[in-house]
């Protein structure tokens, strides 16, 4: 099957995409059926958004054409508006009545949790790869939920321990004012403080804000050496954009974006990025395999390369595909999420790994530094890597977690 222009715009405006096939008796309503909800027009819609339905399409369309599997794959999305109220509905409504089987991406950890709690009530599956929130693998983690790519733990230990390590050992944060943003500053915090440094302050800030300037002022008067941005697309994109207009950099402070994706240095360009640290857990231009797989991405979504969000789409509904197809059962959310634990996960753009009982899937992370822009030979040749972070260090240990499933012993 080829991608056609028409069909993705069909999907895209939340219509269905199906993948012929012949079902098993044992798959629900006689196919599989997924359904991609994200940010479709807001803060957070050039990381996940139009893109992230596009890695969905791929996989089926790659999972089907390299197994040779026989079943039926239907993929629907929706705009969740990032409003936990507008995200459950949408969730009940797939599950009570469309017949979908699992939820795909789903940024903004606020409504990543409720969507979590939808999921386990109706035992469907939650393939995580938006939010980031460290609860979803620790105190509210459920046996019917997989974390894919990222957490506030990983951005935080990665980025603040380097950063600290380098000299700067005082931090104060622009927080997003929800569960990502608040988890987020308190990881990095005690990284921070683990290394030796020390916490001036938080302030929280609406999602959306477009105004910064009363926050970067606050920022600036906290005479921190590091201002960590513990928000995420558009927010960060602005924030940085106005602590350079008054000058916090110039003036001796350093910026430090605890999460910041390809698309975000894209908007920002390098000449305003250049030089900002992040810990990432993937990124397009790490080998042949990812490169490879990016283009083909890019060629579907008007040349705009993937972010991780959108990696972790694709890599994570193989996996799911792939427990199905060896269940041949899609009907019991929680059956197949432990059985996707059972199996090893093995894709072109994270490798080889596999997914703990708190549901955290396992992998490295790098270190990146954005480019200069005389640095940067072509298109989307935005990072540097730095260090590569083994996933024993970049993932929190499962005993810190404090998820239920762990503690009761539950092997992945």
């Amino acid at each position: 099957m080829r991608y056609r222009s028409k069909i993705l715009c069909t999907l895209l405006t939340g219509a269905m995409l199906a993948f012929a096939g012949t079902a098993s008796a044992d798959i629900s309503n006689g196919n599989v059926k997924v359904g991609v909800m994200n940010d479709m027009s807001g803060p957070y819609a050039d990381p996940t958004g139009p893109g992230s339905v596009v890695a969905a399409q791929m996989a089926a369309e790659d999972y089907v054409k390299a197994t040779g599997s026989k079943l039926k794959i239907e993929i629907v999305s929706a705009d969740h508006k990032n409003k936990p109220d507008i995200g459950s509905a949408i969730a009940r409504k797939w599950y009570d009545s469309d017949g979908v089987d699992a939820i795909l991406d789903v940024p903004t950890s606020s409504v990543a949790l409720a969507v979590s709690e939808i999921t386990k009530d109706k035992n469907k599956v939650f393939v995580i790869s938006g939010a980031g929130a460290s609860s979803l693998f620790g105190t509210a983690c459920t046996p019917n939920s997989v974390l894919w790519t990222w957490d506030t733990w990983m951005q935080g230990h990665g980025t603040g321990t380097a950063v600290v390590k380098q000299g700067g050992n005082s931090w104060f944060f622009l927080a997003a004012d929800y569960a990502f943003g608040h988890a987020l500053a308190k990881d990095t915090g005690q990284a921070v403080e683990a290394a030796g440094g020390k916490v001036h302050g938080t302030v929280n800030i609406p999602l959306g804000t477009t105004d910064f300037s009363s926050f970067v002022l606050q920022a600036q008067a906290s005479k921190a050496k590091i201002i960590g941005l513990a928000n995420a697309g558009a927010d960060t994109i602005n924030s940085i954009k106005q602590a350079s207009e008054f000058g916090l950099v110039s003036g001796g402070q350093n910026l430090a974006a605890l999460i910041l994706f390809v698309s975000d240095v894209h908007s920002l360009g390098l000449q305003t990025a250049q030089g900002l640290l992040v810990t990432t857990a993937f990124y397009w231009d790490l080998n042949e395999q990812t490169r490879a797989w990016a283009k083909r991405f890019a060629a579907l979504n008007k040349g705009r390369y993937p972010s991780t969000l959108q990696a972790g789409v694709y890599a994570g509904f193989l996996h799911y595909l792939k427990a199905v197809d060896a269940l041949q059962d899609d009907t019991d959310g929680a059956r197949v999420v432990t059985e996707m634990k059972k199996l090893l996960t093995d894709d072109p753009l994270f490798g080889k790994g596999t997914i703990r009982a708190d549901g955290r899937k396992i992998q490295p992370a790098y270190l990146v530094e954005v480019k200069k822009p005389s640095e940067s030979k072509y298109p989307y040749d935005y990072y540097k890597v730095l260090q590569t972070i083994p996933a024993d260090q970049a993932i929190r240990p499962m005993s810190e977690g404090g998820c239920p499933l762990a503690a009761k012993g539950i092997k992945s």
